[in-house]
């Protein structure tokens, strides 16, 4: 169980930040009343679903530790 939660939390890092880079790089940014604001087009879906395989095998890491400690 420890070994695949290592393997998910690696992903899931990975897939974040990829992720993560193509979302900033697909937002516009424009000036209102001398304020940048950024409205970004990007798919959000991609990012939710990294981040949660990797809280998924941040848990599955803990438990195995917890596991092998019993």
């Amino acid at each position: 169980m420890k070994a695949a939660g290592i393997v998910l939390f690696v992903l899931g890092i990975i897939g974040t930040v990829l992720f993560a880079i193509r979302v900033a790089q697909q937002s516009e940014t424009f000036s209102v009343l001398g304020m940048e604001v950024g409205v970004s087009s990007a798919n959000w879906t991609p990012l939710v679903i990294s981040a949660l395989v990797l809280i998924v095998g941040l848990i599955l890491m803990v438990a195995g530790k917890k596991a092998r400690a019993s």
